[in-house]
């Protein structure tokens, strides 16, 4: 069985084929980084209007990259939500209007589901159950995953989320555009320490975060204007990172797992990886991730989503309505079937 995943939530047109036999088949990924640059952030009417010229010309590529022909695809998975609406609607109304074509079955696929699963794609991927660490631009959340569409939310950011921490501290800072790559880059070449700041919510008792304070006090800091800008940057990897390492660890223990899943775009931080698998190794617990090229936006995620929906017994939406959902909770989701 072969699915075409669609991806349009945000800055990046993704579109993948997924074989059930021979797994991911071809991908191609656009971004709109160079579009949004000169606005210093994503300008969602740019957005859309860049999704629509992109979409049709990366089907075709990767359909001619796979080596099939469009009567070959069995299903078409989208991304559905969370995401700004105007993007999700570029998926929305491509996967229907070509599943309508084609006589086949449509999926609306959650986003961070895509992320939450894509460490499956990999050669040596994680049993059911395990911890997610979802970290993206958007979202940081906690969450126990017993099985495909069985998620439950163990904690959450209650403002800011790890990966806006990180952009809007870059943007305090007069770093470039996207600013959470740059800052993680400036990080490297400074030393944690040598500046203070807060480790927000470390000993909260319970598995959520806030950064929002953290952001703060590096603006505080650079009012000083004392601290070098490596300095400044690598403290503040550093207190996001103690967060995120320690509820992870505090996840675990709570749910007596010893897997860790981390995906989204945050979870290619190498500082991140390296902390986490340290840790992990002591505890004789294991932390998987998905490939970096899929920890970024993308169809290849979408595509495997539904193809697992669609192996557990999930039917597509055969009225071929075309409707989003820019707000939709991920432990609302149901189990296939």
């Amino acid at each position: 069985m072969i699915v075409l995943g669609l991806e349009s939530s945000c800055d990046e047109t993704g579109v993948a084929l997924y074989d059930t036999e021979r797994g991911l088949i071809a991908q191609q990924l656009h971004s709109q980084i160079d579009l949004h640059a000169a606005y210093g952030g994503v300008v969602p009417e740019l957005a859309s209007r860049d999704h629509v010229r992109r979409m049709p010309a990366l089907i075709r590529q990767t359909v001619s990259e796979a080596g099939v022909s469009m009567q070959d695809i069995d299903a078409v998975a989208y991304t559905a939500g969370p995401g700004l609406a105007g993007a999700l609607l570029i998926a929305a109304g491509t996967g229907q209007a070509l599943a309508a074509a084609l006589g086949i079955a449509a999926l609306p696929i959650h986003h961070l589901e895509g992320h939450l699963l894509s460490p499956l794609l990999a050669d040596d991927p994680p049993d059911f159950p395990f911890v997610a660490l979802l970290v993206s631009g958007g979202h940081t959340q906690l969450m126990r995953v017993d099985g495909v569409g069985r998620y439950a939310l163990l904690g959450e950011s209650v403002d800011d989320a790890a990966g806006e921490a990180f952009d809007k501290t870059a943007k305090l800072m007069g770093l470039a555009y996207p600013g959470g790559p740059v800052l993680a880059r400036l990080a490297d070449q400074g030393t944690a320490g040598r500046v203070k700041l807060p480790r927000p919510m470390l000993h909260s008792g319970d598995l959520n975060f806030s950064f929002s304070g953290l952001k703060t006090a590096v603006m505080t800091q650079l009012r000083d204007g004392t601290a070098a800008p490596a300095d400044m940057a690598a403290e503040f990897q550093a207190a996001v990172i103690d967060v995120l390492v320690a509820k992870s660890l505090a996840a675990l223990k709570q749910t007596g797992l010893s897997r860790l899943v981390v995906a989204g775009g945050v979870g290619a931080n190498q500082s991140l990886r390296s902390r986490l698998n340290e840790a992990a190794t002591r505890r004789r617990q294991r932390v998987y991730y998905p490939e970096p090229a899929l920890c970024t936006d993308n169809g290849a995620m979408i595509a495997f989503a539904g193809a697992l929906r669609l192996a557990e017994g999930q039917r597509g939406n055969d009225t071929h309505t075309v409707s989003v959902r820019p707000r939709w909770p991920l432990d609302s989701l149901a189990a296939p079937g």
